[in-house]
């Protein structure tokens, strides 16, 4: 842990720096490498930094000396001539000194001799010292100055001439100057104590910049002055110079490691520079710091009564670290961080064995009357532990926006049945986190719980109810919230447009375009506001009392900042056509080499020739942004759209004007043919048709996954899943299958499923979309794992509730235009209200990326069935099966023996699942079992042999399996005998089943001390 975080530090101060004239990037990076954090190296460590600082602060001295003569002569209106806002309130020591030799008036200190420093003076310059020193003490204050800049001409790292000429324009009542000229020779005298007066008095009169440089060189000749880096800090981050703040605080977390009193002075930084990852590194450090201290944990959780307030690092700290994984997507080690750092915090953190569950028993709430307690499965019965309702409220939007709906659901109904007035923050980030996973059926209520009291209620509030009452198809009442919108902000020309368009669809074009003419009307009495840039009446002066530029770290602001480092159109377009050859060029020659990388003889060369090209043009494409809107209902429209974005709303007001006139005059005739909804798809991309970009990328993907680069492979079809271009379900399809394809090369099952799962919720009450899971899932251990998965699971059981309500009870269904399915609304028993308020395509609905429709569309809802599918009946079914939970096998098998009595495989699976359960302990009833699973394999074996003959291998193998398990060794070793002969004598290349038969067979030889056969078994069937 502590070395990630030195490289942290060490990695910041190589980056950070300051709008110094000078460059002082080194010196803050020496400052920060040269730091050591604890033990006997520290003081050597301080030594080597203090000497490299001072040859620092020698070669800043040589680079401004040499600004000096660049700019102007020492006599003219130079660097030195500036005014600067500075004074001393000591007289420097050796200064004084120097009056003493010169005078002859008192004795030299000996022990000031110690500080002097510098090269040895020539006879001409002491000379010229001592006549300046005299002209000084005979208050000759014009030929002192003219004699001391002769010297700093001559021997500029005279020390005694810079104070000499220092103090004469002090008397001179020009501080300003007298000040520039000590921080020039403070740069000789390498005095920490010096550097720190110097930056004390800067701050004070508002040179900031300058007291953060002297701060710097205090910090690098005194490593130990945490104070000064402290100070920096302070400062830099009221000057809004962040990374610098960040820096300092950085240096001091590495000699007091893991400090709460640091780390949150320094998150709002991290989090204003948008480095998350930094900030959530030092506070898991931190929790990790405090949990080895006190491993067992403490009671100091303030949702425990009792408890006393925490200390270190408490309850406040372990919200922000959920926070920040949060915000950082994520979700699990937010999960983690609160169900262990609250159990940590409540003296709890021996009970690792919560660890196990996925879901959050630990903190359900105890079952009281008049409340339904969750029902949990397994054998850990829940803590009922109490929870403070922000970390519930973490824990809810972390499972919300991981997909968990139903665990989700049971933590916000705890939060959201609190008083709205006290946890209003917490009301409005829950219905934010269902609103952007598009769960609108959740979010809507929220919002409108916000927005039925004055206090909570806002125009972001009511728009946001507008809003998911118009994707759940509710336009009456969606135009009812706009209204009170516009009502109450008649200046709010969005929602007056919303307001527009659903008055369109509502068939309602008077009122449209009432609203639409307000809307322009508007636009055009609102005068043109230039942006104009003052400039600060206090820059000048500042940078001129200054060494250093002084001025805010903020970011440009009006028009000049819009236009920096921006092209124009035509040299836009001109690097658009150079991009476009280049695209043609790379896809002409990969089209070339392609025949050669399916021929068996591909050398290498020719593979890595096309893999370059190839990532060439993937590349390219993922990084054009009009490929990859944010807007997920439009198309692409090429590189250069015909509209002018700084007149988009203009256009689009007059548009829709001139379309609601037509429709008032005559209902019947079409709208404009300008309309943005009708304009032409673009097809092309850089001279190569989509489809093409398509299947280039594919067979990127495809090679990277053989060569082992799965993880890249995988992210470029991730990537281009959410292209604009392929917004069409069957391109969709197509992506996910090819995702499907290289995770089953590598065996990455959990991929598999969890893309078949995104078909299944696209295609409903489909059975294709089944075909490709289980065929995906075909045989393994891995497989097996990802197909019994608890997810899989309650997918499936969602998808069988949906297909069995549509034919019993097709009343409850609902359409939902956003996510194109139906949904479950309200059945009687209360035992089934996870899957029949919308929550059972909550999980997955949201995910579909480019699958989900515009709901204003007019596509009709699909056809119910009408009669019971046996598909998805048979898979859960088969779920059971494979967890071997043989009991809910044969419930939902029997099911699907009802629907389709002549399926063999259905007879198999139920024949299989009742010898299962009759081996199991817990079976009562074991011979009835028996002779219905037999009876179940006797129809599988009538059914299967109509197909014809070359199944009774398959067959044979199958009741041998039976008779195996049942312990029937002499009748399992005649039908594998049978079927290996049944496969010998048809002489066929498909021999898997001879194999299976024959392993098994030769298991029982070897049970039964029959190795000769075994070991000819081995010989015929298991050699290769």
């Amino acid at each position: 842990m502590q070395d990630d975080y030195d490289a942290y530090v060490e990695e910041d101060a190589l980056g950070s720096g300051s709008e110094f004239v000078n460059d002082t990037d080194t010196n803050d990076s020496t400052a920060s490498e040269g730091v050591s954090s604890q033990g006997e190296e520290s003081g050597l460590d301080d030594q080597v930094f203090a000497s490299s600082g001072e040859a620092e602060i020698e070669g800043d001295f040589e680079r401004l000396v040499q600004n000096i003569r660049t700019a102007d002569a020492i006599s003219g209106a130079g660097m030195l001539q500036r005014e600067w806002d500075f004074r001393i309130e000591d007289q420097d020591a050796v200064f004084r000194d120097d009056l003493r030799e010169a005078s002859g008036i008192g004795k030299r200190k000996k022990k000031k001799r110690e500080r002097r420093v510098g090269p040895v003076l020539s006879h001409q310059v002491r000379a010229l010292i001592g006549e300046g020193n005299q002209a000084y003490v005979d208050n000759d204050l014009a030929e002192a100055i003219r004699v001391m800049q002769e010297v700093i001409r001559i021997e500029p790292r005279a020390i005694p001439a810079w104070t000499v000429l220092a103090q004469c324009y002090e008397d001179q009542s020009e501080p300003q100057k007298a000040l520039q000229l000590r921080i020039m020779a403070a740069h000789l005298r390498h005095d920490a104590e010096e550097w720190e007066r110097l930056a004390r008095q800067s701050r004070v009169l508002g040179f900031n910049q300058q007291a953060v440089y002297c701060y710097t060189k205090l910090y690098s000749l005194d490593p130990t002055n945490v104070d000064a880096l402290w100070d920096r800090a302070s400062l830099a981050k009221e000057m809004n110079d962040l990374r610098t703040a960040r820096h300092s605080l950085l240096a001091i977390l590495k000699r007091f490691p893991h400090d709460i009193t640091v780390i949150t002075e320094l998150r709002p930084i991290l989090i204003e520079l948008s480095d998350f990852a930094l900030c959530a590194f030092l506070y898991q450090g931190a929790l990790h710091q405090n949990q080895a201290l006190y491993p067992l944990g403490h009671p100091l959780d303030p949702s425990v009564p009792g408890a006393p307030p925490p200390s270190g690092f408490g309850f406040l700290e372990l919200l922000v670290l959920a926070d920040l994984y949060n915000t950082m997507n994520e979700y699990q080690r937010a999960i983690d961080t609160i169900r262990k750092g609250c159990r940590w915090l409540q003296g709890r953190a021996a009970q690792k064995f919560w660890d196990v569950c996925d879901d959050d028993r630990e903190y359900d709430l105890p079952h009281e009357e008049g409340s339904d307690a969750a029902q949990r499965a397994g054998d850990v019965q829940p803590g009922y532990y109490p929870l403070d309702i922000n970390a519930r409220h973490r824990l809810t939007v972390a499972r919300i926006k991981m997909g968990d709906a139903e665990e989700a659901k049971m933590h916000a109904n705890i939060v959201l049945a609190q008083d709205v007035l006290d946890y209003a923050a917490l009301f409005g980030e829950i219905a934010d986190a269902y609103y952007e996973l598009e769960m609108y059926a959740d979010a809507g209520p929220i919002y409108e719980t916000l927005g039925a009291d004055p206090a909570t209620s806002s125009l972001y509030v009511l728009l946001q109810v507008a809003t998911c009452r118009k994707m759940q198809g509710d336009l009456r009442e969606a135009s009812e919230v706009y209204k009170q919108v516009v009502d109450a902000d008649a200046s709010n020309t969005d929602a007056k447009m919303k307001l527009a368009e659903l008055y369109e669809i509502m068939d309602e074009p008077r009122k449209a375009l009432e609203l639409v003419y307000q809307v322009i009307d508007a636009r055009k009495r609102r005068p043109a506001q230039a942006e104009v840039i003052a400039p600060d009446p206090g820059t000048s002066s500042q940078q001129g009392a200054s060494l250093f530029e002084e001025k805010a770290h903020g970011r440009p602001k009006g028009k000049i900042a819009t236009k920096q480092g921006r092209l124009t159109l035509a040299e836009l377009k001109g690097l658009e056509e150079q991009r476009e050859k280049e695209a043609l060029s790379g896809y002409k020659r990969i089209e070339g080499l392609w025949p050669n990388i399916l021929s068996e003889s591909c050398s290498d060369q020719i593979e890595r020739e096309w893999m370059l090209e190839a990532e060439k043009l993937v590349e390219m494409f993922r990084e054009t942004r009009n490929l990859f809107l944010t807007t997920r209902h439009h198309d692409f429209r090429g590189m250069f759209p015909r509209r002018r974005h700084q007149r988009q709303n203009e256009t689009d007001e007059e548009r829709m004007a001139s379309r609601l006139e037509l429709i008032e005059r005559d209902k019947h005739l079409r709208k404009s043919k300008d309309d943005v909804s009708q304009q032409e798809r673009v097809d092309l991309f850089r001279g190569v048709s989509f489809d093409n970009w398509l299947r280039v990328s594919m067979q990127y993907a495809f090679i990277l996954t053989k060569q082992g680069d799965y993880e890249l492979g995988d992210e470029v079809l991730r990537h281009i899943l959410l292209s604009n271009a392929y917004r069409s379900k069957e391109k969709q399809v197509t992506i996910r299958l090819a995702i499907i394809t290289c995770a089953i090369a590598v065996e990455k099952y959990s991929v598999a499923v969890e893309q078949c799962r995104k078909l299944i919720n696209t295609y409903q009450f489909n059975n294709d979309p089944m075909r490709v899971l289980l065929s995906s899932l075909a045989s393994g251990l891995r497989s097996t794992d990802s197909f019994i998965s608890s997810t899989l699971q309650k997918h499936m059981l969602r998808e069988l509730r949906l297909s069995d309500g549509a034919v019993k009870t097709p009343e409850l269904l609902k359409w939902n235009s956003s996510s194109q399915r139906y949904h479950l609304t309200t059945v009687k028993s209360s035992d089934d209200d996870d899957a029949t308020k919308g929550v059972d395509a909550l999980e997955d609905d949201a995910e579909e990326g480019g699958d989900v429709a515009d709901p204003t569309s007019d596509k009709k809802p699909l056809r119910l069935p009408t009669k019971n599918n046996p598909m998805p009946v048979t898979l859960y079914g088969q779920l059971c099966l494979a967890a071997k939970s043989y009991q809910s096998a044969i419930f939902y098998l029997l099911h699907a023996y009802d629907y389709c009595p002549e399926d063999p495989m259905i007879c198999l699976c139920l024949g299989i699942s009742s010898l299962g359960r009759a081996m199991q302990r817990q079976s009562d009833n074991r011979n009835h079992l028996i002779a219905q699973g037999m009876g179940f394999l006797s129809q599988y074996r009538t059914i299967r042999r109509r197909v014809g003959e070359h199944v009774l291998p398959e067959i044979e193998f199958n009741f041998g399996r039976a008779f195996q398990q049942l312990g029937l060794h002499s009748l399992a070793v005649t039908h594998y005998e049978r079927a290996l002969q049944l496969v010998q004598d048809r002489d066929d290349d498909d021999v898997s089943v001879a194999r299976e038969a024959a392993y098994n067979l030769s298991l029982i030889y070897v049970t039964t001390g029959a190795i000769p056969l075994a070991e000819a078994l081995y010989r015929r069937w298991l050699s290769i």
